[in-house]
This record gives C-alpha cells, sequence and structure tokens, in this order.
C-alpha cells in the first residue's frame, strides 16, 4: 500500500469513527457520565487507537466528552447552570434560524415536517428515547436547513451535541401524557406565515423540556 493510501485510510477511518460517536452522542445513545476507554471504541469501530484519539480530541474540544487529569475520559454530566446556559443559547439562536426559514417553508416543506412530528411521537409511544431525540432534532434541522445560515447552524448543532445525553435523561422519564404539541404549533406557525407565532413556539419547544431537569 502507498503511502497516499496508508494517509486516505487514516483520514477516512478518523472521519469514520468521529462521525458515528458524534452521533451517538447528539442521539443521547450514552449516558451522562459514561466512561469512554480508547480501546473499546478502537474495538467497538474495528479500528487502531490512532483514529480513535484523533476523533475523542475533536469531541472533547466540542464539549461532547470531558476529559480529567488523570485522562479518564466520559460524556458530560451538566448541572443546572449549565443547562440553563445551553438552554439560553438554544433559545436566541434557533428562533432566529426558524424566522429566516420561514419564507422558504414552501407546502412541502410543512407536509414532511408533519410526517416528520408523527414519527416523533410514535417514539414516545415506544418509550424510545434515543430515537426520540433523532427525530426531534431533525425535525428542528430540516426547518433550519432553509434558513441558509450554515455558521448559525453549526453553532446550535455544538449545543445539541453537548446536551444528547442529558437529553436522554430527561426524554427517558417523560411519557406519553407529557408530550407537549410545540412541533404541531411550529407547523401551524408555518402555515400561517406567522413569523412571531414560529418563533415563540420554538423557544418554548427548545427551553421548557430542559426546564424540567433544572427544578
Amino acid at each position: 500500500m502507498s503511502a497516499v493510501s496508508k494517509s486516505t485510510d487514516t483520514v477516512s477511518a478518523n472521519e469514520r469513527v468521529y462521525r458515528s460517536l458524534r452521533q451517538q452522542i447528539m442521539h443521547g445513545e450514552l449516558p451522562p457520565g459514561e466512561a469512554l476507554t480508547l480501546r473499546g471504541v478502537a474495538a467497538q469501530f474495528g479500528v487502531s487507537m490512532t483514529p480513535v484519539r484523533e476523533s475523542v480530541r475533536r469531541l472533547v474540544a466540542e464539549g461532547a466528552l470531558t476529559l480529567s487529569a488523570s485522562g479518564r475520559v466520559t460524556t458530560p454530566e451538566l448541572g443546572n447552570e449549565r443547562i440553563e446556559e445551553l438552554a439560553a443559547i438554544r433559545a436566541l439562536l434557533e428562533p432566529e434560524l426558524a424566522g429566516r426559514a420561514l419564507p422558504r417553508a414552501y407546502p412541502a416543506l410543512i407536509d414532511r415536517l408533519r410526517s416528520m412530528n408523527a414519527n416523533t411521537d410514535q417514539m414516545v409511544v415506544k418509550m424510545d428515547a434515543s430515537g426520540y431525540i433523532r427525530s426531534n432534532l431533525e425535525f428542528h434541522r430540516t426547518l433550519y436547513l432553509r434558513a441558509q445560515a450554515p455558521a448559525m447552524l453549526a453553532m446550535v448543532e455544538t449545543v445539541w451535541l453537548q446536551l444528547g445525553p442529558t437529553m436522554r435523561q430527561l426524554y427517558r422519564q417523560m411519557r406519553h401524557s407529557q408530550r407537549p404539541g410545540h412541533h404541531r404549533a411550529i407547523i401551524a406557525a408555518l402555515k400561517a406565515g406567522d413569523k412571531a407565532a414560529l418563533q415563540q413556539a420554538i423557544r418554548n419547544d427548545v427551553t421548557q423540556g430542559l426546564r424540567m431537569l433544572t427544578v
């Protein structure tokens, strides 16, 4: 194998491990405070230690993992102040993204969001916390992509990433009867072309659930 091929394979392994591990954390597949070993991650993905170290380094930099002075790697355990801070960031950025998306919220998008919301509700019925988080974030991402503001969306996704394990904790204790109707309010505001109502529905959706964890 040539040096170029080896380099390409390393980059490919780095990206594969990083993206897969990032997705697991963002979707709440790992609980808060979960310890990860480099050897364990390497065995999971069938790679050497090098791409694992690089992936963990990137995720620590994004706040998705924590690295102790002793070298122990864990998913974050967020205190009330940190949860409130991240919720405040979501409440600032996500209504702005939704408002920017509104002029391009065509009927096909609204129909797609309605279908996605039905799937999200099914995840609650099944008590599938990770499935719920995945469906919920995809609902929001699908809308925000219409904002055509990639830098802002990247910032929001970093917040989602840091909150992933904590959101798992929240949704595992949520019963179907507690499922709020914020997505339906979002869809209704999009259909009506009501920017103020849309932004308020988004703000309610991204903050009220997290408040349950800080009481």
